[in-house]
């Protein structure tokens, strides 16, 4: 009997941010394990598409066949609770949920309402709810009216990198996201302002094309500090492991997080971290292997900062540790076996 699913996402599947790679990752493991996954793309836009988009997407997925399997990705059902509600008895339907919509930084409040209020409505339809981090799980329970057993909890999978250590005469800070509000290169900006005494480089790789409006403030900042020759807003790469191979240390000051799966492959990688208490990070990230501060605080972030950067020992010590972290860190071929026992399960109850 074929295993067959239909996976269906917004936008541009190819792009380099942590949510899309999840995806990705995911697919391939499941087509590994015996699973046709068909991909549905259901246009740009999400989570605030226009009419056309929205009613074209729609109308791609109700033409799947009655008891179609369908995994969706929450950027676009969040959104998508009108035809939720119609079509969720006659397909079998998962939705997977990186973060809640609402909780995306410098949203509206009558955004951020509306989008509380459809996703909630959304998943109320879906037979199952994959979500990235347990305090996504948690989240989804006490604010959106999801009960537990339905929720499956599939972290993000990490690969496997050889032992190294940098050898920089200068110390190289790493940052890795989206240039976008909620990933908060503002306040590691600031907080590098902060340690301009010391010796370091910093590179932020992110794509800078997904919030432009964002992008251009951060390299206003920099040339208004001064640190144009210090800091290289570097763009997205295709492959970001070489930048965690030849950095000293990872600082990114997210102000929320749905798991966080660069802290994780920085763990992989042996750098100690800086962050926030932000989301799920202090889920990832282990207190001997970073210094997590208060969102927001950038006198915080910079003495965190000056304390690596100034005390080698210090560093190699939570370096040690976040090696030692990273090994225990799920593959991804456990996130799609998590995954590919749900869909079992969901192929054999057929039609909610």
């Amino acid at each position: 009997m074929t295993r067959a699913l239909t996976f269906a996402y917004p936008g541009n599947l190819q792009l380099k941010t942590g949510g899309y790679g999840y995806d990705r990752r995911v697919i391939d493991g499941l087509r590994a394990l015996g699973w046709q996954v068909d991909l549905l793309a259901l246009g740009e836009g999400f989570p605030a598409p226009d009419e056309s988009v929205l009613s074209a997407a729609q109308q791609a997925l109700s033409a799947r066949p009655d008891g179609s399997l369908l995994l969706i990705d929450g950027l676009a059902y969040g959104v998508l609770d009108d035809w939720a509600e119609r079509e969720g008895k006659r397909l079998t339907i998962a939705a997977l949920c990186h973060h809640p919509l609402a909780l995306e930084t410098g949203l509206a409040p009558e955004m951020q309402a509306q989008f509380r209020r459809s996703e909630r409505r959304a998943l109320a339809f879906a037979h199952s709810v994959i979500v990235t981090s347990p305090m996504t799980a948690r989240e989804l329970s006490a604010h959106f009216d999801v009960a537990p057993g339905r929720i499956t909890v599939a972290l993000p999978g990490t690969d496997r990198v050889a032992a190294t250590r940098a050898e920089n005469a200068v110390a190289q800070i790493l940052s890795i996201g989206t240039l976008s509000q909620r990933k908060g290169h503002d306040v590691l900006i600031a907080a590098l302002k902060g340690v301009e005494d010391l010796e370091w480089q910093a590179t932020v790789i992110g794509a800078r094309d997904l919030d432009p409006a964002t992008a251009a403030a951060l390299e206003r900042q920099i040339a208004a500090l001064g640190l144009q020759a210090r800091i290289d807003l570097a763009g997205a790469v295709e492959d970001p492991a070489p930048a965690l191979a030849r950095a000293d240390l990872f600082a990114l000051a997210s102000r929320f997080e749905g798991y966080g799966m660069v802290f994780a492959e920085a763990l992989a990688h042996g750098l100690p971290i800086i962050a926030c208490h932000a989301g799920a990070v202090p889920e990832v990230v282990p207190p001997e292997a970073g210094i997590l501060v208060p969102v927001d605080d950038v006198t915080a972030f910079s003495a965190a900062l000056r304390t690596l950067l100034s005390d080698p020992a210090e560093r190699q010590r939570r370096a040690d540790a976040a090696r030692a972290a990273g090994a225990e860190l799920p593959g991804w071929d456990d996130t799609a076996a998590i995954i590919s026992k749900l869909l079992d399960g969901m192929a054999r109850d057929g039609v909610a």
